[in-house]
């Protein structure tokens, strides 16, 4: 009997078990480079994803988080004047801190520094450690600095408001046109809602009115109050607030309006906000 043919077959089979081995190979080779590069870029997302959570929380700390030591003493800050309201000066290195500049400028009052360089060198209050008490306050002109204010006196701050003391503001809820007793006799108060500035006729002759809109929670306009007047400290509050649509005011309750008018404009009572914010 010839082997031959049973050789030739048998080398056939060899060839084909080879040649599937290596198709085999080459898709567990392409399998293991596939499972490679989506590891690679998953491990990449996280890594990004972890420097940028890292980013947002070293802009929301305090200058003592990001390792800036502020010490008894002289301190200094340097950056853009990114909010001045009053006697308030808002400077992002001095994050956590409430920079406060009482006395006469060289020219005009801090709301000229608003977007421009500055350099405040000074101390923290000892009774509040949350404001800065601004000594001297350069700007930058080209590439020298020029003195514009110099401390004159110790800073009256009438209408700060320490965090204990919001405490005493009883919170609104669910305020009616038709219930007056919602807010009357509260004295202080807050609320959470979106402050609208609008125009309005009066007597045949236009004003401005602002508000703090009230809104259920379908989004449906349930109720406003009448604004009559912002503390310094409030407003230079609303506008480190100015990329969020809605936050807390807190406010002194005044009278209220007739339950005729209320029902006609939903104007429910007249407040002077003393305060605003996230929480």
């Amino acid at each position: 009997m010839s082997f031959r043919p049973m050789i030739k077959v048998m080398e056939v089979k060899a060839m084909i078990y080879r040649k599937r081995v290596s198709v085999k190979g080459n898709y567990e080779f392409k399998k293991i480079s596939w499972i490679l590069t989506v590891s690679l870029f998953a491990l990449f997302f996280v890594l990004a994803g972890t420097v940028a959570c890292k980013k947002k929380a070293a802009e929301t700390q305090t200058p003592e988080q990001q390792g800036q030591v502020i010490k008894q003493g002289a301190n200094e800050f340097e950056g853009v004047a990114k909010v001045t309201q009053g006697k308030y000066l808002y400077v992002p290195a001095a994050q956590g801190l409430d920079i406060v500049a009482q006395g006469q400028f060289s020219s005009g009052d801090l709301s000229a520094l608003a977007g421009k360089e500055v350099k405040v060198k000074g101390q923290i209050s000892p009774q509040i450690p949350s404001i800065f008490l601004a000594e001297t306050i350069e700007v930058k002109e080209g590439v020298l600095w020029k003195n514009v204010f110099t401390k004159s006196g110790e800073p009256v701050l009438e209408d700060y408001l320490d965090p204990k003391d919001r405490d005493a503001f009883v919170t609104l809820k669910d305020l009616s046109v038709d219930k007056a007793d919602g807010w009357e006799g509260k004295g202080k108060a807050k609320i959470y809602g979106k402050l609208v500035k609008t125009t309005v006729t009066e007597g045949g002759a236009q004003k401005e009115m602002t508000y703090i809109s009230l809104f259920d929670d379908k989004g449906k306009e349930t109720g406003r109050i009448i604004i009559d007047r912002f503390t310094d400290y409030a407003q230079y509050y609303i506008k480190k607030l100015r990329l969020f649509d809605k936050f807390w005011f807190y406010f002194n309750i005044k009278e209220s309006v007739d339950a005729k008018t209320r029902r006609k404009t939903k104007e429910l009572f007249h407040a002077e906000v003393v305060f605003t914010g996230l929480f």
